[in-house]
Formats: C-alpha cells, sequence, structure tokens
C-alpha cells in the first residue's frame, strides 16, 4: 500500500500512475503555501493598516475584514498558481510532456479578391 498523507492507495492503482505520491506531495505543498500566504498576507496588511490608522481613521472592524478579504484573494491565488503547476507535473509524469498552456487563436485568412477588375483607390480601373 503506498500512503498519501493519512488515506491508503492501493497498490494497483499506485503501479498504474507512478507519480502519485510527487503530485500528492505537490499538492500538500501548494496547499501549504496558500495557508501561508494567507496568514502572512492578512497580517501584513493588518499591520499596515495599523500604522495609516493615524491618517485615514476608521474601526477596527474593518481593518480586520480589509485584512482577512485581501489575506483570502492573495491565498487564492497562489494557491491555484501552485496548483496549476501540480497539474502540469502530473501530466508530465502521465505522458512524458507539458500540456501546452498557449491561448489558441486562429490565425487570420487573407481576404479573397474580388473577381472583377481591381481599382485604385481613386476609382480607376487596373487592366
Amino acid at each position: 500500500m503506498v500512503n498519501l498523507g493519512l488515506s491508503r492507495v492501493d497498490d494497483a492503482v499506485a503501479a498504474k500512475h507512478p507519480g502519485l505520491q510527487q503530485y500528492a506531495a505537490c499538492q500538500s505543498h501548494a496547499f501549504m503555501k496558500g495557508t501561508g500566504s494567507f496568514v502572512l498576507g492578512t497580517g501584513g496588511l493588518f499591520v499596515i493598516q495599523k500604522v495609516l490608522q493615524k491618517k485615514l481613521p476608521y474601526p477596527l472592524q474593518w481593518n480586520l475584514l480589509l485584512s482577512v478579504v485581501a489575506g483570502s484573494v492573495c491565498s487564492y491565488a497562489v494557491t491555484r498558481i501552485e496548483t496549476q503547476k501540480c497539474s502540469d507535473l502530473w501530466m508530465y509524469l502521465e505522458t512524458g510532456s507539458f500540456p501546452d498552456r498557449t491561448p489558441h487563436t486562429e490565425e487570420a485568412t487573407p481576404p479573397a479578391e474580388p473577381s472583377g477588375p481591381k481599382t485604385t483607390q481613386y476609382g480607376d480601373v487596373m487592366e
């Protein structure tokens, strides 16, 4: 049996997915980074607001609310980016290649030329 944190994974599943432990470790690291960014972001913004309290006086409850919301947004962003890296790692371990993350845009095709006689910008007909 392969241990992933507190749960165990069947040997058949672990044999089918050899990168499972690396992926689980990456996800765990991503969630810990997210938790750390929440704590540090919330605390840091709260301290900054306490320093600026002299110039912008507003109640403590708004200080806390703004700090927690900003810490949550920061935590979400960090966790999302790190989880995307873990997904890329999983795809690499499973397929041997990284996924293509470039946006797919259709190439512009040149406009079809009119079949009649060509005219200049002044309206003269060209032969």
